[in-house]
């Protein structure tokens, strides 16, 4: 499904329609671009991208936000384990482009997201971002104190959202990656080289 959102009364939109739909491999190279402008080279130390590195993003759920040609928006979520036995998903990064940010595309972005979850039969999202953001989408840190991730994180970041009733109750032990393999080449991981797109 393609969401189509008309930004006419932001001051600093560009003409057109905000589209959000799947990531394609044309999107790949803006991405990239977006997320460095947003995180800058650091992001790759991060303790989720862990749980991202080598793997690919889950079925239908890397989503980008373009007006025309151009993107302006990036969310995806990621497989895991939350503890043993115990599928979800791990939401990011999100951004969006700077001189759009306060025009709400990362909330489309977020609940476009989070419905496709939900309508794939996921049973809850976990993330680590500002609580005061993320908690008008649901997400907060309540169940999360018995889960932990691949190296350090605050906890007070460190949130959850149940997309079923109870899906986090007694969650509890390490957060790990179970999304399929980044594909190789002679031994050289394509996703990392070219960060390919779902």
């Amino acid at each position: 499904m393609t969401v189509h959102v008309s930004l006419k009364d932001h001051a600093s939109a560009r003409p057109g329609p905000v589209v959000v739909g799947e990531e394609q491999v044309r999107h790949i190279a803006a991405r990239e671009a977006l997320l460095d402008a947003a995180f800058g080279e650091e992001r790759f130390a991060k303790t989720c991208e862990r749980l991202r590195e080598g793997r690919l993003p889950a079925d239908g759920l890397a989503l980008v936000a373009t007006m025309g040609d151009t993107l302006v928006g990036t969310v995806r979520l990621w497989n895991v384990s939350l503890g043993a036995n115990r599928p979800g998903l791990m939401l990011g990064p999100l951004a969006v482009d700077t001189s759009l940010r306060s025009a709400g595309i990362g909330a489309l972005l977020m609940r476009e997201a989070i419905g496709r979850a939900r309508e794939a039969g996921h049973r809850a999202v976990v993330l680590v971002g500002d609580e005061p953001y993320y908690r008008r989408f649901g997400f907060d840190p309540s169940k999360m104190e018995r889960l932990w991730l691949p190296g350090p994180v605050e906890r007070s970041r460190f949130l959850g959202l149940e997309l079923a009733e109870g899906a986090l109750d007694g969650a509890s032990g390490l957060v790990s990656p179970t999304g399929r393999e980044a594909p190789r080449w002679q031994g050289l991981e394509l996703g990392q080289a070219w960060r390919i797109a779902a």
